[in-house]
């Protein structure tokens, strides 16, 4: 026994046979003192009340039991008790063992070690025990399976019982799944309108665009997002213009800032029907971009310019080349047409829009106008290396429709040219015709029958001479003057001459 009243260096806790086994070290940070349960201890010369300390390593019948009592009778001597202390788990050395007691006769039993323990108490010592904070803060590195096979069992064990935590975890594997997603991360082309749809149902605007304007709304608005992405030196990237001219392909070479001043060139042609300023007139052709001379503006005032003739006309006046600056004044101009034509009324759906050799209705123009900025976008993100998708189907079935609508002119006045067949089959205006039916596949097609004989008859399924298939966007490409009518991928059938008319129609719509 040592002086202080302890005997072998034991603990005051380690009374009546019994030694207690530390459990796990937890981290510094995590142990919590006051939720650590202490053991009770029976008063100085009292036994400890039942369940305060475990048995271990009982002795059998007849064997005597080691002596404890002296230390006991030394602490009652001491007459103070010592306080106690709490509970630390920690690793320590193993106490020297006590004497064992004088070994009985053979006859009697041997009586087992008091420090022995079974094979159930060392691995239940074993596992480990961690609070709610801290496995709170393991969620992150268990959602990550990051966390080590104990750390993982203790996390699951405790999801079972605390909702909170359940929660967060959920989260947070949701969170990672989003992380290790192979699909796209260019946005849907459809993803804006919904979102105006979804703000619009709750909250009507006042002066709704409209439905006739939206697939402009929509293109320039895609066409923004494409030029905010890329960066000041992609403004001067190459970029090969393309259309069919005189039965023959044609192209032109310029820049990214370049096909957005031929976008505003053209669009001026809206502004002027709708009463606005145009971005040629004045003394600058645009903000930051060089000035018109003086016989260049007053032509602009007497007659209107064709497309290529402003787009032309924007190009020898822009110098130096037009940069990133010029994109603030094309968005401006998007946005005043969008509002303008939308605070008009219905009525300037019909106002006539004149390109030079021909003109077309506001709403009509708007649609071209849409067409225009989803095709030299796609020439745009091809030169920057830049993923661009077709508009969504509604707007590419309005596209085409209007191509469509556009072709019995153009079909009378390639025969004017001598570049068509002569017409077999004179009818009354409105009266059906000889026809050709133009089935146009997949992402935005339907059905159309072209009228041959004469722009003013109507095409008709019981007058059709042939039949020429195509995919939506390639019929797009052909109209766009991107491919040529012979390498066009079709399927015909029926009368040849025909859809040869009517595929060089479609190519033949094509301008810069």
């Amino acid at each position: 026994m040592s002086g202080d009243g302890r005997e072998g260096g034991r603990r005051d806790d380690e009374v009546r046979g019994a030694r207690r086994i530390p459990g796990p070290r937890g981290a510094v940070d995590d142990l919590d003192l006051e939720t650590v349960e202490r053991p009770v201890l029976p008063p100085p010369g009292g036994s400890a009340p039942d369940g305060s300390v475990p048995e271990q390593g009982v002795p059998e019948e007849g064997a005597a039991a080691p002596e404890v009592g002296a230390a006991v009778e030394a602490e009652a001597d001491d007459g103070v008790p010592e306080p106690e202390e709490p509970y630390e788990p920690e690793e320590r050395e193993e106490p020297e063992e006590p004497d064992r007691p004088e070994e009985p006769d053979e006859a009697g039993p041997v009586p087992e070690p008091p420090h022995a323990v079974t094979a159930d108490a060392t691995a239940s010592a074993s596992a480990p025990v961690l609070s709610h904070r801290v496995l709170k803060a393991l969620l992150g590195a268990w959602a990550l399976s990051a966390c080590s096979a104990e750390e993982t069992a203790a996390v699951e064990d405790h999801l079972t019982v605390c909702a909170p935590c359940a929660d967060e975890a959920l989260r947070l594997r949701d969170a990672v799944g989003l992380l290790h997603t192979d699909g796209s991360l260019d946005l849907d082309p459809a993803l804006r309108t919904r979102v105006l749809d979804g703000c619009l149902g709750r909250r009507p605007a006042r002066v709704p665009i409209p439905e006739w304007a939206t697939a402009y709304d929509a293109e320039t608005a895609r066409l923004d997002a494409l030029l905010r992405d890329i960066g000041d030196s992609d403004w001067h990237a190459p970029v090969r213009l393309q259309w069919f001219e005189d039965e023959r392909a044609v192209s032109r070479r310029t820049t990214v800032a370049g096909v957005i001043g031929h976008l505003m060139a053209v669009d001026g042609l809206l502004s002027a029907a709708l009463g606005l300023d145009d971005p040629l007139a004045g003394t600058g052709a645009a903000a930051g971009t060089g000035a018109l001379g003086t016989a260049e503006v007053n032509a602009a005032a007497e007659v209107p310019l064709s497309p290529t003739r402003r787009t032309e006309t924007y190009w020898a006046a822009t110098y130096p080349p037009a940069t990133r600056a010029v994109r603030e004044p094309w968005r401006a101009l998007t946005h005043e047409l969008i509002r303008t034509a939308s605070l008009a009324g219905p009525n300037v759906a019909e106002r006539s829009v004149s390109y030079g050799e021909f003109a077309l209705p506001l709403q009509d123009a708007l649609l071209d106008r849409a067409f225009e900025c989803w095709v030299h976008g796609t020439d745009i993100a091809e030169a920057v290396d830049y993923p661009y998708k077709p508009p969504s189907a509604a707007h590419l079935h309005r596209m085409i429709d209007l191509a469509a609508r556009m072709l019995p002119a153009a079909l009378a006045g390639r025969r004017g040219a001598g570049l068509a067949g002569p017409a077999r089959e004179l009818v009354a205006p409105g009266a059906p015709g000889r026809s050709v039916h133009l089935e146009v596949e997949g992402h935005g097609g339907g059905d159309w029958y072209i009228a041959l004989d004469s722009p003013a008859a109507v095409g008709s399924p019981d007058r059709a001479v042939a039949q020429v298939a195509l995919d939506g966007v390639e019929f797009c490409q052909l109209v766009a003057g991107h491919i040529s009518p012979v390498e066009a991928a079709a399927g015909q059938e029926g009368d040849r001459e025909a859809i040869r008319d009517v595929l060089f129609a479609s190519a033949s719509l094509s301008r810069l």
